[in-house]
């Protein structure tokens, strides 16, 4: 029987666990954030977002097969296309200029995340990147579904960030996590156990990363 994709959260649990539910998160949810830490947030997910897209163009120059260079490049348009300027957009209604996101410095966990995953992917195959993207690209989703799960979530007018949980828990990004956890499986389930296991510290190391993107923004640090 092979692996699937909840065998590595599995095998990260506590990882995993810290990350979902992370204060920043918890907080998000109860809309008792922080404007400032969200602000930080938004102005360094823009920065993610460009890495993002250049993790997709590595993603297409790693594809073995036809099918996996169209997801790369219908990744890649989508983000330089779409996400970025609706993040863009998003980030006016919160007071944050299209001038000030050119011009942001990375913060630290920035820098670390996004060059673990284009290291990992440059070092690796295009499982490798995947597993390193998983914590984002599943992540999110299953955090909007968790976020819903709670009694103390607050929706609606009541809740600044409502519409942060209303984009991942919309069924465009619920039917993306979706794909890419039958892609995930479908290549798991042929794995062996020494490379399953170097794929978990993978996951474990972005999944770590991830936490401390959270944790960089609730400090507003840099």
């Amino acid at each position: 029987m092979g692996y699937r994709f909840t065998d590595l959260t599995a095998a990260c649990q506590d990882d995993w666990r810290a990350y979902i539910e992370h204060d920043f998160v918890r907080q998000l949810g109860q809309g008792r954030l922080a404007d400032d830490a969200f602000r930080h947030y938004l102005k360094q997910d823009y920065l993610f977002l460009i890495h993002f897209a250049r993790a997709y163009a590595l993603a297409a120059y790693k594809s073995p097969t036809l099918a996996d260079l169209r997801q790369a490049h219908e990744g890649l348009k989508a983000i330089v296309d779409v996400e970025l300027e609706l993040h863009v957009g998003y980030c006016r209604e919160w007071g944050i200029s299209e001038q000030q996101l050119a011009e942001l410095p990375e913060a630290r966990a920035t820098l670390a995340y996004t060059r673990y995953v284009l290291d990992t992917g440059n070092r690796g195959d295009l499982l490798d990147l995947h597993v390193a993207l998983a914590p984002c690209l599943v992540g999110y989703g299953e955090i909007a579904n968790w976020l819903n799960a709670q009694p103390d979530t607050l929706r609606g007018d009541a809740n600044p960030y409502d519409a942060w949980i209303a984009m991942y828990e919309g069924e465009e990004f619920q039917a993306a996590m979706r794909a890419e956890l039958a892609w995930l499986d479908a290549r798991l389930a042929d794995v062996t156990p020494a490379r399953f296991d170097a794929l978990t510290r993978i996951f474990r190391d972005a999944t770590r990363l991830e936490i401390d993107f959270w944790q960089m923004g609730l400090d507003g640090a840099d």
